[in-house]
This record gives structure tokens, C-alpha cells and sequence, in this order.
């Protein structure tokens, strides 16, 4: 199937749910899709392979039984410490979600396989130099996660990040970092992506796994509550200060010397179980909603930055 009618099936905007640790599972993907975006989860998220098969069954049985549903996609981790990679690969082939999102690491150990069953590989990607490699490895689309991403962040800003990209790819870009607002949404296309990166604004959505207090974290949040750090997991991501504070971190003298390790997912788990992330764009979150309403008001807010006048008149 080509990309248009595969991935833009029953869009009602542009825009892919991030795949969350520890938030993002089947209801939220159900729900996305339902609502008109595409849903994904991270397969880390199901503690064994039992569980994420079941997951992957209710998740292809609710939208399968819904032809409004949009698509939906498995964000697998690909780094070399994650053992549990070729388990999560057989659920992928057996369950056959129209996109794989990779992150991590090379998505070549997967590219394969996914396209052998006609679905799409998305690699994540933060800096230029990983995009220039992934794009090597036959991947049909890139995420771009731009500074100011929840998680896992990139330190270039989209603005560049998306130009610099589009000098040596011309298939679909999917831009993260900031994004969430429908006005957000529309941006990323002006700048050359084709999907918008949706994170952040949906952390505090009815259907998430995230703990009530994480939510209320959340809706209360500002940028200027956001601290990157590499002294959690290894990797820079963004954080809550106050989760960082009330974990016994000082937020401006962090852990320096943590090194990555994916071999267990669960031991992963619990260094985000009181520490809590969120992106630069977390201000534009206001109350725990369920995730059809946050859609609607991004797609209202979308249509209205589509409208928008031009401040130079044209002849």
C-alpha cells in the first residue's frame, strides 16, 4: 500500500502519538487512532512478551472492527543491550502494525523484517549525523527529535533540524520537540515534515498509564520546570524539576558518569518510576482530558493556524 494511503488512512491531522515509556499502552493507541492520529507504544511498555502479545491482539482487534480508526505503530528499542528485541520482533511479525518507529540504536536489525510484510520503518533519530545513517539503512521515514522533546532529546532545534535533514532525504520526516498545539502542528509542516510528533501534550490524557500524580505534575508545569539531564539513564533527556527534587536529585548538580543500559526494560522502568519526564512544550497542557478532546482541540487549533492571513498582502 503507498505511503499516502497507508499512513494519511482516516487522519483527521497530521501527527503520530510519541511513543512514551511507561505511559503510552494499548487504550492510548486505541484511542489515538480512534480519534484520528496515529497511535504508538514503546514494547518495553508490556513487561514480558506474553503480555505484549496480548496487547498487540486487543490493539489489532479494536481498530480492525473500526474503519474510521487511523493506523497505529510499535516503537521497538534496538539498542544492542536490549535482549528483549528479537521476542518483540515476533509480536511485530505476527501482529503486522502499519509502522514501526525504532529508537535507540541501528534500525537496520529491523528493517528487514518489517518490510516483509509491506510495513513501514520510521527510525528515531536525534542529531543530523543519525539521520544521515539511519537514512543509509533503508528506513522509509525519520523522526526528528528536536531540542526540547520530552524523553529522549535532541539538542538541535527543529528549525534547523528539519532543513539540514531535508538536504539528503526527500521521503516523510515526522518532527518532535515542542509540539503541542495544533498551531505547533502546522508549523512542523511549514518547515518541511509531513507528521507532527505529538508527546508531551498527551502525558496528562485520561487514557495514559502515567500515575495520577505524574498528571497533576504535568498540568501544572511550565518550560521552565524542564531540566535536561544524562545522569538518569545515560541518555540526555528532559525532566520534571519537582520529580527530580522529590527523588533526592539536586536538578542543578546532576549525575554525570551514568552509562545506557537496555538489557533489562524493567530494571530500565525503574529509573522513570519517580522521576518523570516531559518536553519543553509542556505549558500548553491545562487539564487531565480524555485523549478525543485534546484531539478535537488540536485539529480545531490546526485548521485555524491552516487559515491564517498572510501579514504581507500579495498583488
Amino acid at each position: 500500500m503507498p505511503f499516502s494511503a497507508q499512513l494519511l488512512r482516516n487522519l483527521s491531522l497530521p501527527a503520530i502519538g510519541a511513543p512514551m515509556f511507561l505511559i503510552s499502552g494499548p487504550e492510548m493507541v486505541i484511542a489515538q487512532a480512534r480519534a484520528g492520529m496515529i497511535g504508538s507504544f514503546p514494547t518495553p511498555n508490556a513487561r514480558t512478551p506474553e503480555i505484549l502479545d496480548g496487547w498487540m491482539r486487543q490493539i489489532t482487534e479494536a481498530l480492525a472492527s473500526d474503519p474510521r480508526a487511523a493506523a497505529w505503530a510499535a516503537n521497538l528499542v534496538v539498542h544492542p543491550s536490549n535482549e528483549r528485541l528479537p521476542a518483540d520482533l515476533e509480536s511485530v511479525l505476527r501482529y503486522k502494525p502499519p509502522l514501526v518507529i525504532t529508537a535507540l540504536g541501528n534500525p537496520a536489525r529491523v528493517v528487514d523484517a518489517v518490510h516483509s510484510y509491506g510495513g513501514l520503518v520510521f527510525a528515531d533519530v536525534n542529531s543530523v549525523g543519525f539521520a544521515r545513517k539511519a537514512a543509509a539503512t533503508g528506513v522509509d521515514g525519520l523522526v526528528l527529535v528536536a531540542s526540547g522533546a520530552g524523553g529522549h532529546t535532541g539538542q538541535t532545534a527543529g528549525f534547523a533540524f528539519v532543513e539540514e535533514v531535508r538536504q539528503f532525504w526527500d521521503g516523510p520526516i515526522v518532527l518532535g520537540g515542542a509540539i503541542s498545539t495544533g498551531h505547533a502542528i502546522r508549523a512542523a509542516e511549514i518547515l518541511g515534515a509531513d507528521f507532527a510528533y505529538v508527546g508531551t501534550a498527551l502525558i496528562a490524557c485520561a487514557e495514559s498509564m502515567a500515575d495520577a500524580a505524574y498528571k497533576d505534575m504535568v498540568v501544572g508545569a511550565g518550560a521552565e520546570d524542564i531540566v535536561p539531564s544524562n545522569g538518569i539513564t545515560g541518555i540526555t533527556a528532559n525532566w520534571l524539576r519537582q520529580s527530580l527534587v522529590a527523588a533526592g536529585y539536586d536538578p542543578n548538580n546532576m549525575p554525570k558518569d551514568k552509562q545506557p543500559n537496555f538489557e533489562n526494560a524493567q530494571d530500565d522502568a525503574k529509573a522513570w518510576k519517580n522521576v518523570w519526564s516531559a518536553g519543553q512544550g509542556v505549558g500548553a497542557v491545562k487539564a487531565v482530558e480524555p485523549i478525543a478532546q485534546i484531539v478535537a482541540r488540536l485539529k480545531q487549533e490546526y485548521d485555524a493556524a491552516c487559515n491564517l492571513p498572510r501579514f504581507f498582502a500579495t498583488e
